[in-house]
């Protein structure tokens, strides 16, 4: 009887998620693969409004009943702790994606306002909405110019296109988890951390494990260790580790580019797997050191360049306008000026980024980069520097045209 409520549940709930996200894609696919072989079929597709954070929730909720199942939590008998639990607002839309196992005890126990612990909230909201409205938002407005008029312009124009969607892809999204977190954290819960500077990374496997840490265990907990993980052989690993990858494409979008960024992915990190190199480099980059060394940084570069190549993919409106983007990254001059239109108000966001990534890398041993910078400064200049965020967050937001949350996941 526990094993028919398990798969009902989940049934129910991947129902839902088939229905309202991958049934038009499905259903077109079909199509077109039919239509390629001379058959025209028509199948009625659905004309219905996706829930924002569906993906989310849903994972949210298969992880209770999963380790009810699995005995590591009990059924939870109060209805308020239990819906707070499902619905607690700051991880809704954008995650992290919360384990019962965590989040539930937190709920049940009586809390108490812990006025050091809610500074730090702020502090990390102060930083998610940093990322988010100046670096996220500002991005997405260049990234757009190029990627929507990609024929327009050069291979050098391109790659800076790439690299803009790549800083905002990454600040809207660990931009809205620090601001989940340290919303949390006002109300005395610690949600499950989600981003840990995975652009200082030195290789792929490194980089997901820094990179939306709460999918990347979810997937391993509930899917990679069921299918075998890693104790069945070579082979085995490897199938897996292409599944994983697969459901992470299709989890982030019912388009056939988020299905061939998973699968590069699993091709970047295929050698490490292969060579049981995939935990070799499990600390922060130059821990303890201001600068890293010369074989870190050119790690770092390789690494990073791998994950903007994959990006193009992620960004790209189709499969072909992918390969298009990336032929006219070479085919056409990688030396000359980059130039698109609003390039005169993207040199100034340009030294914002650099100052991101300063700030980035100074706090990388931290739980978000501003974390423990200025804890030692005199007061007054601790605050100029929040003040400052504050200020360039009101400057150069883009109020009146918001992307928040880019994507629909």
């Amino acid at each position: 009887m526990k094993l028919f409520w398990l798969w009902l549940s989940i049934i129910v709930n991947l129902g839902f998620l088939g229905v309202f996200k991958y049934y038009n894609f499905f259903a077109s696919s079909f199509v077109n693969s039919l239509a390629q072989i001379g058959l025209n079929v028509h199948v009625e597709t659905l004309n219905i409004i996706l829930p924002v954070g569906i993906s989310f929730y849903t994972f949210h909720g298969l992880s209770y009943v999963i380790d009810i199942y699995k005995s590591k939590i009990k059924p939870e008998r109060h209805f308020i702790d239990y819906s707070l639990f499902v619905s607690f607002f700051p991880l809704l839309v954008a995650g992290p994606i919360e384990r019962a196992t965590h989040l539930l005890p937190q709920i049940i126990k009586k809390r108490e306002f812990n006025y050091l612990k809610a500074v730090d909230g702020l502090k990390q909201i102060l930083w998610g909405l940093f990322k988010k409205i100046v670096i996220a938002d500002n991005c997405a407005e260049y990234a757009n110019v190029i990627f929507n008029n990609s024929t327009e312009y050069a291979g050098s124009t391109l790659v800076l296109g790439a690299l803009f969607f790549t800083f905002q892809i990454y600040c809207d999204f660990s931009g809205y988890s620090d601001i989940a977190l340290g919303t949390a954290r006002l109300f005395g819960i610690e949600l499950l951390r989600n981003f840990a500077f995975p652009y200082f990374s030195r290789d792929i496997a490194e980089f997901w494990r820094r990179w939306h840490i709460s999918l990347s265990s979810w997937f391993k907990d509930y899917l990679y260790f069921p299918l075998g993980g890693s104790k069945s052989g070579m082979l085995v690993k490897i199938r897996n580790t292409f599944v994983i990858f697969l459901v992470s494409g299709l989890w982030h979008g019912a388009n056939w580019t988020f299905i061939v960024w998973g699968l590069l992915n699993a091709l970047f990190i295929m050698p490490s797997i292969i060579f049981n190199t995939n935990r070799n480099n499990l600390d922060i980059v130059a821990s303890g050191r201001n600068f890293p060394s010369l074989s870190e940084l050119l790690s770092i570069g390789i690494t990073f360049s791998l994950t903007v190549f994959a990006w193009i993919f992620f960004r790209a409106n189709d499969v072909s306008h992918a390969f298009s983007f990336i032929s006219e990254i070479f085919s056409s001059s990688l030396v000359s000026i980059p130039y698109f239109r609003g390039i005169s108000k993207a040199v100034v966001i340009v030294p914002i980024i650099f100052l991101f990534i300063l700030i980035e890398w100074i706090g990388r041993e931290g739980q978000y980069a501003i974390s423990h910078i200025g804890i030692t400064w005199k007061r007054p200049i601790r605050y100029i520097f929040y003040y400052v965020l504050l200020f360039m967050i009101l400057c150069f937001g883009n109020y009146n045209e918001s992307q928040f949350i880019y994507f629909q996941f």
